[in-house]
């Protein structure tokens, strides 16, 4: 039989006890307290029943001891298998997913996992499962996100464009007012609400297709809303048409919501009855206008977007009232959230004055 190995001398017993006391590791306090009878005089036997092993083991602990001190005991994860993808493969993986596919060279409109299986084994022969996949991607910080729509024939650089000068626009403004007037920022939008409703995701038992009530009537109304981010706040019409009246109407009610002294600064597109010659505007709002195609700079594409996914999708309505009925109600359960709103509304760069 082989020597017992020494333990290292610059450790005493109560040492190992007072580390044991204070550690965290329950087998690393196991561990210490095995090798204190050790230091203490008592035999390896004496520390293998402390620490419920057999001799071999109690030799292991005083190498690791030896050899790293009291860190040595404590447990360390297994290495495991070493991973399939080399750190510039992952590079590479990262890339092709954030630039998207080439429905000419890839044959998808989107990446599925599957796909980037056979496109990972294509590029480096590398073989791995759906579900590795998708581990991969969340470790490089991906996840299925709902896209948001933009124009097919929107210019980016007019976005970039209205963004800039915006700061120097909201000064000229507040340069035609009374010194000391405080300006608001104002968004608004319409949408149309009608009988031949949407229908939305919801949770189900896997392997079911849920069915909701779907209609083909055609009633409809739209809501003429508006919101100001900052606030918290924002006023809506519902009306049965979108003309000129209807937003004048509307103009009308963003005017009374405007804190006294202050000045709303309303950003809308281009329709029609928005920029209409016989359009009257309060003289608490100035109307500026949004690029054409560019629904991004505009938080009512996201508030429509909630208010159909929470109160207005999935459902049938039976009759023009019932519809305004439930626009108004959805309407007022935002404004109930102000939080809701500056969530969904606040945009960095409208604010950086």
């Amino acid at each position: 039989m082989s020597a017992a190995v020494p333990l290292r001398e610059d450790f005493t017993a109560d040492d190992l006890r007072r580390l044991a006391r204070s550690s965290r590791d329950a087998g690393q306090s196991r561990r210490l307290l095995a090798l204190a009878q050790i230091y203490d005089g008592g035999t390896r036997t004496d520390a293998a029943r402390i620490g419920v092993v057999g001799l071999q083991t109690v030799r292991d602990w005083v190498l690791a001891f030896n050899a790293d001190g009291p860190a040595g005991l404590i447990d360390r994860k297994a290495p495991g298998h070493p991973p399939k993808l080399s750190q510039a493969q992952r590079q590479a993986l990262a890339a092709i997913v954030e630039s998207g596919p080439d429905p000419d060279r890839h044959g998808v409109v989107r990446w599925r996992r599957k796909d980037l299986a056979a496109w990972l084994y294509q590029c480096f022969r590398v073989s791995l499962d759906e579900t590795t996949v998708g581990r991969e991607l969340k470790r490089l910080g991906f996840a299925k996100l709902s896209a948001r729509p933009r124009h097919y024939a929107q210019d980016p650089a007019a976005l970039e464009t209205f963004k800039k000068p915006l700061p120097a626009e909201l000064k000229a403004i507040r340069a035609r007012l009374p010194a000391g007037t405080r300006i608001e920022l104002w968004w608004s939008d319409e949408a149309r609400v009608g009988q031949k409703n949407t229908l939305t995701r919801l949770w189900a038992r896997r392997g079911t297709r849920p069915r909701l009530p779907h209609d083909q009537r055609t009633e409809y109304a739209y809501i003429f809303g508006a919101i100001c981010p900052e606030k918290g706040k924002g006023a809506a019409l519902v009306m049965p048409w979108c003309n000129t009246s209807a937003m004048n109407a509307h103009l009308q009610e963003i005017s009374q919501m405007v804190d006294p002294g202050a000045h709303a600064v309303l950003m809308l597109d281009g329709a029609g009855w928005h920029i209409a010659g016989d359009l009257v505007v309060p003289d608490n709002i100035t109307l500026l206008p949004l690029p054409p195609r560019a629904p991004e700079l505009n938080p009512l594409e996201n508030v429509w977007q909630y208010l159909r996914d929470n109160w207005l999708s999935n459902r049938i309505f039976a009759s023009y009232e019932d519809i305004v009925d439930q626009c108004c109600c959805a309407w007022n359960n935002l404004i109930e959230r102000p939080w809701m709103i500056m969530s969904i509304g606040l945009r960095d760069w409208a604010y950086r004055l």
